[in-house]
């Protein structure tokens, strides 16, 4: 196996949800401005201190964390256990795609928003810039295999994985948090890009 140099860096995303302008205000109250507590990997991107319930046909999620800033439309993203528990069946989809995506109930402090769709099981991907995107030979959208290998990590391939090129990004691969857990992947740990198996 030949695999693409160097290494990229691994980011776990647990559940967590993105907020319209309009929801943060029917959950938290009009006016309401979200409270950074940590910045993120991706550059602007934050979690917050506001925390939410979800609530689904078959159960509910308490302490699900916001992170901001607020977006165009509200985004929930959770894992495939997660929508087990909720009684939901979010599809895998690109972040932003809402089409045929799953609904629920979210529950603040200061009031409720029932969504129709927005719930997803996000796409495993790669954030990476312009600059990077030349170095590992791959464009935005190009789907690639990445390879983890590393201290207490099961080798695992995954394939499927979409390439995400913007100026804003900074260099990371994401998985949710089964997948990491099921190949023993921690935040930071390296994995590559497959050039050939």
């Amino acid at each position: 196996m030949k695999l693409k140099q160097p290494a990229i860096k691994s980011g776990v995303s647990n559940r967590h949800l993105h907020l319209s302008e309009e929801d943060i205000g029917r959950l938290f109250g009009s006016g309401h401005q979200l409270t950074p507590i940590k910045d993120l990997g991706q550059p602007g991107q934050f979690a917050c201190d506001e925390k939410v319930i979800l609530v689904g046909p078959k159960g509910a999620i308490t302490g699900v964390r916001v992170l901001g800033p607020a977006r165009k439309a509200t985004q929930i993203e959770v894992s495939r256990t997660d929508a087990f528990s909720l009684g939901i069946k979010p599809p895998i989809k690109d972040s932003g795609d809402h089409a045929g995506t799953a609904g629920l109930t979210i529950v603040g402090p200061k009031g409720t928003v029932v969504l129709n769709s927005g719930v997803m099981l996000a796409k495993r991907h790669i954030h990476m810039t312009p600059e990077d995107a030349e170095v590992y030979g791959v464009k935005d959208k190009d789907i690639v295999m990445v390879y983890a290998e590393g201290e207490g990590t099961r080798r695992v391939i995954f394939d499927d994985v979409l390439v995400r090129v913007h100026s804003n990004y900074a260099l990371e691969f994401h998985v949710d948090v089964d997948e990491a857990n099921a190949a023993i992947i921690n935040n930071n740990d390296p994995v590559y890009i497959i050039e050939e198996l």
